[in-house]
């Protein structure tokens, strides 16, 4: 990660262009099984046959294998049931699940880090309402069998009975969340057949993913232990929609037991309306978490028996949590980075999508060529920055990334290609070494930028609020 007189640990850069065994075969298999959705699985034309037969030859010799070869059977015949769905769907989930495990055994390779030793766990909670959950099963179907081709609001606006039923039960909020959203996609892009671009693999990852949280067990509530020592936060990663905002946290935990240290996150999220942008996305988000403010002051958490899965998420709670000493994310990257174990994925989270692996990058040379993304280049190894994914809420610009000799990120995968999102840099101002956090302004600034953002959105904020009170008056 670091220099080794430094402490730490000199991270494998080169490793991240060495192809990966197998991936391009198993990503060419879900593309093929993706296509074929695109025209609806009703009445499969031969190219669909041969995309369905690809996932099922990809799936060979894994426990999953006969179970999958019959549902490609029945589905290139024309005769596939809800059953056979939902083995095609848990065949691409599995390959998905395998291209990830693939690309975060890469990343270990490259940071060093161990990954954290997996202790079963039963999840708790009572099974949720069958019926309800078999009426979202069946609308998927459907939804599979006409393809996105096919789709038309009538069948889309046969979500909306079934999202009215799941959210009532709050363990169910989670199925309603995303068929609520796949189906406000879906019939944005109404009628189907006249769109110009379908985006194939998200609404392939949407549908597969949504149809298996229908099965029994899958919304069951993971188990949790507790945390109990010092919490040292390295940065915020801030995930912004029209209507909702969620700032994730990712930290160091030092267990007071003295333990091995781990990577964990914590998360907080608001709905929002599409006028609140930019720094005022705090204001929603700011007291709901104390951890965001420790964040803005540079601060570790105490934390005391607080919630943990074995994912490493922390479920939140004020009460568990007080502001600690200083503690600035650099140095805890430097001493404690390399060390810290990785968390682990739960099942239906293995996806390439959701790789974000923190780490620290020093001795680099910022470049950009013309028009071109910003890239680092470490030893003589490329690395793309994702300058897009750096919120408008916060100080860091990418011009503050191209001039900085220190980065602290998330390593993420897209499109092909490793790449970085920044949470902080280093930079040099006025011959002085200057932090930049994307998460400065999260318990408040004193920034004229951050400060004119966080009073143009208490404005609309306080406007909102006020037509909401007359039409509830009213």
């Amino acid at each position: 990660m670091v220099p080794a007189d430094e402490g730490g640990r000199l991270m494998r850069t080169d490793l991240l262009d060495d192809p990966v065994d197998g991936l391009d075969e198993a990503l060419a298999a879900v593309d093929a099984f993706d296509d074929a959705l695109v025209a609806g699985l009703l009445r499969p034309q031969p190219a669909q046959t041969d995309g369905i037969a690809a996932l099922a030859a990809a799936l060979a010799g894994t426990p999953l294998a006969s179970l999958v070869a019959e549902a490609a059977d029945k589905t290139a015949a024309g005769t596939a049931g809800e059953d056979h769905l939902v083995a095609l769907a848990a065949a691409r989930t599995a390959l998905m699940g395998s291209v990830h495990d693939a690309l975060t055994a890469r990343i270990g390779d490259v940071t060093g880090r161990p990954a954290a030793e997996e202790t079963p766990q039963a999840a708790t909670g009572e099974e949720p309402a069958a019926p309800v959950l078999a009426a979202a099963r069946a609308w998927l179907c459907d939804l599979a069998r006409a393809g996105w081709r096919g789709i038309d609001h009538e069948l889309v606006g046969g979500a909306a009975p079934v999202v009215s039923a799941l959210l009532p039960d709050p363990a169910l909020r989670r199925q309603a969340t995303l068929l609520d959203g796949f189906a406000a996609e879906l019939a944005a892009s109404c009628p189907g057949a006249t769109l110009e671009r379908v985006p194939v693999r998200r609404w392939a990852d949407l549908w597969s993913r949504a149809l298996l949280l229908t099965l029994p067990g899958a919304a069951r509530t993971p188990a949790v232990s507790t945390a109990t020592g010092r919490l040292l936060p390295l940065g915020v990663d801030v995930q912004e929609h029209a209507t909702a905002v969620q700032a994730q946290v990712h930290a160091v935990f030092e267990p007071a037991d003295g333990t091995r240290p781990r990577l964990v996150r914590a998360a907080v999220s608001a709905p929002k309306p599409d006028t609140v942008v930019g720094a005022g996305l705090w204001q929603l988000l700011r007291p709901r978490m104390s951890l965001l403010a420790a964040v803005s002051e540079g601060r570790a958490v105490e934390l005391d028996a607080m919630p943990v899965t074995a994912e490493g998420d922390l479920v939140w709670d004020d009460e568990h949590a007080r502001a600690g000493e200083p503690a600035d994310p650099f140095a805890t990257a430097r001493v404690v980075l390399a060390t810290a174990t990785d968390p682990l994925t739960a099942p239906l989270d293995r996806h390439p999508a959701r790789i974000a692996v923190p780490v620290l990058l020093e001795g680099y040379a910022a470049e950009r060529e013309d028009d071109g993304p910003l890239t680092f280049t470490i030893a003589g190894h490329r690395l793309a920055v994702d300058t897009d994914r750096v919120p408008a809420a916060g100080p860091l610009t990418p011009e503050a990334i191209a001039a900085s000799g220190a980065c602290l990120g998330l390593l993420r995968w897209d499109a092909g290609a490793f790449l970085l999102q920044p949470l902080a840099v280093e930079t040099t101002v006025r011959k002085k070494t200057v932090a930049v956090h994307a998460g400065a302004w999260a318990g408040g600034t004193t920034d004229k930028a951050g400060v004119r953002a966080e009073k143009a959105a208490t404005d609309t904020v306080a406007v909102l609020r006020e037509r909401a009170g007359k039409l509830l008056r009213s």
